[in-house]
C-alpha cells in the first residue's frame, strides 16, 4: 500500500456521514454494492463499503488500477454511468465490467477544494439497473462534494490543532478558523439538502422514504451544528450573541414550535410543557427559541428516560422564567462548576451526540439579554433555568 493511503482510509472513516452517504448511493441508484475509493497513479484502494452481494472488498482492500474504469476517470474527472454495460455500445466491450462480473455501474469523482483529484463514490451490480434519470447523477455528484468538503475540514482541523497546540497566543487563530470553517460548510450543507430534495420529487417506496427524511434531519442537524460553531467564535472573539430586540407578543407560540420540532426527533421521550406568557417580553425570540432548543436537546441527551422533561415558562414580579428540567442522577458538584464551558460534557462515559456547545451557546444568549442562566442538580432533577429581569412589557 501507498504510504499516506492509510492516513486517507482513516480520514473517510472519521466522516460520520459516509455509511448514510453509501446507503443512500445504494437506494437511489439500486445497486447493491457502494464504496468510497482512494485512486492515486499507482493504486485503487477502498476506503468505506457497502457490499451487499459479497463483492469481497473491505477498508483497505486494493484493486488493480489498470483494471478500473475508475482509473479513466482520474485521468478525464468526468463521471461515469451507465445501467446495462452489454446493451451499451461504450462498455459492451470493456474488459472492467467482464472482469468484475458487473451489469450496472456508477463512478463519481470527488475532488477536493484545491482541484485535486482524490478518488471516487461509486457503486455496481451484476444486475441491469434503471440509471437514466439526471436526478441520480446529481445526487451522487452533490455526495461525491460532500465527502470532499469533508475531507478538507478533516485536512483543516488537523492543521490547525498541530498549528495552535504549543501556543495560548494562536487560541485566537484557531476561533477565526472555526468561524471561516463554519462559513464555508453551508455550501456543501445546501448541496445535499437540494440532494434530498430531488430524491423527494421522485416515487419512493416507504423504506427510502424514511432515509430520505434522515437526510433532511441530518441537514437540519448539521445547519444547527452550524449555528453554534459560529456563535462559539463569536462569544469568543469578542464581538458576542447579536440580538435583535423587540417586544414579542409571540414568544409562547414560538416556544412551542420548538418544542414540536424536539418532540419529533425524541418520540419516546415524554414532555411535560407548562407555559403561560401572558404579556409580551422584550427579548429576540430567535435567540430565545435557540437557548430553548439547547437546553431541551441536553435534557432529552441526559437523565432517566423513563422520567419526562418539563418545560415551565411565564412571568413573575416583572420577571420572565424558563426553566428545562429532567430526572435522573444528579450532576456532580465539579462537573456543575464548568458545565457552561465550551465544549463540556457530562462525563456518563458514553458518547452523546454534538460538540459539547450547546450549554456554552444558551448561556451566551442569556447574558448578551442581561439575563442568568443557572443549573442545579439533585437527586430529584437537573434543571437549567433562564431569568430575563424586566422581560414582560407593561
Amino acid at each position: 500500500m501507498e504510504p499516506g493511503i492509510a492516513r486517507d482510509i482513516d480520514a473517510i472513516a472519521r466522516i460520520a456521514a459516509v455509511p448514510t452517504i453509501l446507503e443512500v448511493v445504494t437506494h437511489t441508484t439500486g445497486m447493491r454494492f457502494a464504496a468510497v475509493a482512494r485512486v492515486t497513479d499507482y493504486s485503487w484502494v477502498a476506503c468505506a463499503v457497502r457490499d451487499g452481494i459479497d463483492f469481497g472488498l473491505k477498508p483497505g482492500g486494493e484493486l488493480g488500477l489498470e483494471s478500473t474504469i475508475c482509473n479513466e476517470i482520474r485521468q478525464h474527472h468526468q463521471p461515469v454511468i451507465f445501467g446495462h454495460a452489454s446493451a451499451t455500445p461504450q462498455f459492451a466491450g470493456h474488459p472492467t465490467p467482464k472482469m468484475y462480473g458487473f451489469e450496472s455501474y456508477v463512478s463519481i469523482p470527488i475532488i477536493r477544494t484545491d482541484g485535486s483529484f482524490f478518488g471516487t463514490l461509486c457503486a455496481l451490480d451484476p444486475l441491469p439497473a434503471p440509471l437514466d434519470d439526471p436526478n441520480i447523477l446529481k445526487t451522487l455528484t452533490l455526495l461525491a462534494q460532500l465527502i470532499g468538503a469533508q475531507l478538507d475540514l478533516e485536512d483543516r482541523l488537523e492543521a490547525s490543532d498541530s498549528a495552535l497546540a504549543d501556543a495560548h497566543a494562536v487560541a485566537t487563530l484557531r476561533e477565526q478558523f472555526i468561524a471561516v470553517v463554519g462559513h464555508d460548510l453551508r455550501s456543501p450543507l445546501h448541496a445535499i439538502r437540494l440532494g434530498a430534495e430531488s430524491l423527494e420529487a421522485m416515487p419512493l417506496d416507504a423504506r427510502m422514504r424514511r432515509t430520505v427524511g434522515l437526510m433532511r434531519r441530518s441537514c437540519d442537524r448539521m445547519s444547527d451544528l452550524i449555528d453554534n460553531v459560529l456563535d462559539f467564535a463569536r462569544g469568543r472573539l469578542g464581538g458576542g450573541i447579536p440580538l435583535a430586540l423587540r417586544a414579542c407578543d409571540s414568544l409562547a407560540d414560538d416556544m412551542r414550535q420548538v418544542i414540536e420540532e424536539v418532540r419529533t426527533t425524541h418520540p419516546a421521550r415524554a414532555l411535560d410543557v407548562r407555559i403561560a406568557i401572558e404579556r409580551p417580553v422584550t427579548c429576540d425570540p430567535r435567540r430565545v427559541a435557540q437557548l430553548l432548543a439547547n437546553l431541551l436537546n441536553n435534557a432529552m441527551s441526559h437523565g432517566d428516560r423513563e422520567l419526562p422533561v418539563v418545560v415551565e415558562a411565564g412571568s413573575m414580579q416583572g420577571v420572565f422564567h424558563l426553566t428545562v428540567s429532567n430526572g435522573g442522577q444528579p450532576i456532580p458538584s465539579h462537573t456543575m462548576a464548568r458545565i457552561f464551558q465550551p465544549f463540556s460534557r457530562v462525563g456518563s462515559g458514553q458518547p452523546k451526540p454534538g460538540l459539547g456547545l450547546g450549554l456554552y451557546i444558551a448561556s451566551e444568549i442569556a447574558r448578551a439579554h442581561g439575563g442568568t442562566l443557572v443549573g442545579l442538580s439533585d437527586t430529584k432533577q437537573t434543571s437549567f433555568t433562564f431569568r430575563l429581569p424586566g422581560g414582560p412589557v407593561n
